[in-house]
């Protein structure tokens, strides 16, 4: 047997769990924090994923399974799951990871070979057999903690590329739960895919769902032809639908269903916070501090290659540099979250991104009033919001993103009709965000234009824009993303099969 196959073979686990709803992702819903007299304390970490699931697992008295962001100390074996973290309705199973798993499984293969490869190989994916044999062992110890915690018959929701191989691993140690899995990031071209040398192995792994979730129709497409090309396996070929018309797999004696399910946000909570007195009275701060009658552009992103952040700085300058921008007139604000710093590429792409923001401030500004003003920190929530209302002109130029839920965020605080948003046509959220401005981020011609028409946008024109992007961000929400993809794992969506 090839090592790869003996890798992929799980132990086995014989007890039921307590749970009947299972929610298996990288990261718990709450973080370790671990402090200089040797105590930890556990600090919730609120995100879109936490808030749509979490009341489900609530009611359902369901389990989480995650990586509880503190390395163990690299002593040897690291145990696959934790004593439960109980929270009232909610169970929360912590899998250990060491210094050496963070380094191979997840800065390595989880964001140094899949995040590249998955987003269209901006960045050159490298492959080393070291980080994929370590990706494997701990799929095999998440697959493990998800079958000690899951009740007989479960259902359970598996989540993200950093966990591709669990359900299979989780089919063969549990055949009788149900199983669905999410991809929170897009899913290659074929031709992207087949790089990958461990490519059937992942397919495979996906297979052990029942179903296998894509924010997009194209992913789940790509998805099915790898299954035929790369398993033999017999699939539908009719078009999937938009959280509809699901696609089908024939693998061995199962069927897999294939669909498309565009996450969002809690639109309705977001919208209800920017219009808080607050928060109102704060932007109206912003705006004092930043120069009063200029016009704010902003950009909201972790600080990733992938989203474009040069893209739109380089704009800027240009439009600067051709006087169809004056720099007493507008500001561009960057809030960039840092990200993966001890990734090679991450520190390069800090350097440039700070290079490009000294170049233009040492070009147009003035003395107290830089033209860009760029904070490289993480941005308290009601701040960020703040922010938002502020901001004349939201600039979201992905060079590739599975959703992009910033742009979501920011038609959901505008109650007030106001603002633009200038939206790479490579974002998910450009397939429903029609009437934003909608620019190619490889054609820096074009996101000019696109930024100076948003600039300039009659208010009359901006304000139907603004009602009809918040139509559609409004009426579909994280929760109905979630209850979208629930109820077609449980066989309530229509399937394709020719």
């Amino acid at each position: 047997m090839a090592p790869e196959e003996d890798a992929l073979t799980p132990s086995a686990v014989t007890e039921f769990g307590e749970s009947d709803f299972v929610v298996v992702a990288n990261r718990l819903p709450i973080d370790m924090e671990r402090h200089p007299d040797g105590t930890t304390t556990w600090k919730r970490s609120p995100g879109g994923l936490v808030t749509a699931l979490e009341p489900l697992l609530r009611r359902r008295h369901g389990a989480w399974i995650g990586w509880p962001g503190v390395a163990e100390d690299d002593d040897g074996d690291v145990p696959g799951g934790g004593e439960p973290i109980l929270d009232e309705d909610l169970r929360m199973y912590p899998v250990r990871l060491s210094s050496t798993d963070v380094a191979e499984y997840y800065e390595g293969f989880s964001n140094a070979t899949l995040w590249p490869l998955y987003h269209d190989v901006i960045v050159k994916p490298i492959y080393q057999r070291e980080w994929w044999d370590r990706y494997v062992e701990v799929n095999r110890r998440f697959a493990d903690a998800t079958s000690r915690a899951a009740a007989e018959g479960a259902t359970v929701w598996v989540q993200d590329y950093q966990l591709q191989l669990v359900p299979k691993m989780l089919r063969m140690l549990r055949p009788d739960l149900t199983i669905g899995f999410f991809l929170h990031i897009p899913f290659p071209p074929v031709e992207l895919f087949m790089q990958m040398p461990w490519r059937t192995e992942i397919i495979e792994g996906l297979l052990g769902a029942d179903l296998v979730g894509f924010h997009l129709p194209g992913g789940a497409q790509n998805f099915l032809v790898l299954a035929r090309r790369l398993l033999g396996a017999n699939t539908s070929r009719a078009t999937i639908g938009v959280r509809s018309r699901l696609g089908e797999v024939q693998f061995g004696f199962r069927t897999i269903k294939v669909g498309a399910f565009p996450i969002s946000i809690d639109s309705a909570e977001l919208d209800q916070k920017a219009r808080n007195r607050n928060i109102r009275r704060r932007a109206r701060e912003i705006r004092t501090e930043l120069g009063g009658a200029r016009k704010i552009l902003l950009g909201v992103d972790r600080l990733d290659y992938t989203k474009g952040i040069d893209v739109r700085l380089k704009a800027f300058s240009e439009l600067l540099a051709e006087g169809r921008v004056k720099r007493e007139d507008t500001v561009l604000v960057q809030l960039a979250t840092p990200s993966r710093e001890r990734v090679e590429s991450y520190r390069v792409l800090r350097d440039e991104i700070e290079r490009e923001v000294g170049h233009i401030n040492g070009e147009y500004g003035e003395v107290g009033h830089p033209v860009v003003q760029y904070l490289h920190r993480p941005i308290p929530r009601d701040d960020l919001i703040a922010f938002f209302v502020a901001a004349d002109v939201m600039l979201v130029t992905p060079l590739r993103d599975g959703m992009n839920l910033v742009a979501k965020e920011y038609v959901a605080c505008r109650s007030d009709l106001g603002g633009a948003l200038v939206l790479s046509e490579f974002t998910g959220a450009a397939a429903e965000l029609r009437q934003s401005y909608l620019v190619n981020p490889h054609d820096l011609e074009g996101v000019k234009d696109g930024i100076e028409e948003a600039l300039n946008q009659d208010p009359e024109d901006g304000r139907r824009r603004m009602r009809a992007l918040r139509r559609q961000v409004l009426a579909h929400d994280v929760d109905r993303w979630a209850r979208s993809f629930l109820d077609a794992l449980a066989g309530k969506t229509e399937t394709i099969s020719e």
